[in-house]
């Protein structure tokens, strides 16, 4: 466990399996141990009822703590996952583009929010995660800006690399520009089809492109992955045994050991 560390789950392409790597991840952490709070910045709101709760409440949401109408501390719900919170969406934050026009600092609103309480509130946590929407909106932005690394999943199929290198363009603008220290933390391969040759190549590619930013763990097509929101909970306790499941506990320890590689350098 080290310092706080604030990292954008993002891909402007939707279907990429980005609030899945969100949601099964954070949980990943928090079995071993970890303390995580997810951001939902998805007005879709998947990532809120991906643990059960509620997309829908009018109070406690993230759109309320960015008009600052409530402040960070009514807004951290506890999921049923211990060491594990939630700040949930709602279906107004696809206004807040119109609503902030006028704002010449909307970029850094959410970085504001979380720097006032680093070390406060947020001080016990050891991630935050961001779900970002499917698109590089103000929202996209928000995040990147609020954020010290970013995770990008990318799926394995025909035009994954081409979208990729437009997000690439759209993080060195924000790191010139609004976030100089900004850094990829890493690509995660998902929706790995072994029996497919496509998946294989991509996967090849992305490594060639990406070099050792991709993460060694791969998460394969697997149907439980996709049910599991349904039921409110991660797959990763919906059916720990899956393969799916699996290869985000695979994920959580490549992560961590990562950082403790980092920590140590």
């Amino acid at each position: 466990m080290g310092k706080l560390t604030t990292i954008a789950v993002i891909n402007q392409k939707g279907g990429v399996g980005k609030t899945t790597t969100v949601i099964n991840l954070a949980a990943s952490l928090s079995i071993l141990g970890h303390n995580n709070l997810v951001i939902d910045l998805d007005p879709q709101g998947n990532a809120t009822t991906g643990f059960g709760k509620s997309n829908s409440d009018e109070s406690k949401n993230i759109y309320n703590l960015l008009i600052k109408k409530i402040s960070i501390n009514d807004v951290i719900q506890k999921t049923e996952i211990e060491n594990l919170d939630l700040i949930g969406s709602h279906v107004n934050l696809s206004g807040i583009e119109v609503e902030t026009a006028n704002d010449s600092n909307r970029a850094f609103v959410l970085k504001e929010i979380l720097n006032a309480e680093k070390s406060g509130l947020l001080a016990k946590y050891d991630n935050i995660f961001i779900d970002c929407p499917p698109s590089l909106s103000l929202l996209t932005i928000m995040a990147l800006v609020a954020s010290d690394e970013l995770l990008v999943p990318l799926q394995t199929e025909f035009f994954a690399l081409e979208g990729i290198t437009q997000l690439i363009k759209t993080i060195d603008r924000i790191k010139e520009n609004l976030n100089p220290s900004l850094k990829i933390r890493g690509i995660l391969l998902t929706m790995f089809d072994k029996r497919n040759k496509l998946s294989s190549e991509v996967d090849r590619e992305a490594r060639n492109y990406f070099k050792e930013k991709v993460y060694q763990t791969v998460i394969q097509r697997n149907v439980r992955l996709s049910e599991a929101p349904s039921h409110g909970l991660p797959c990763v306790i919906y059916d720990k045994n899956c393969v799916g499941s699996k290869s985000y506990f695979k994920l959580a320890e490549e992560f961590i050991k990562n950082n403790q590689i980092e920590s140590a350098a």
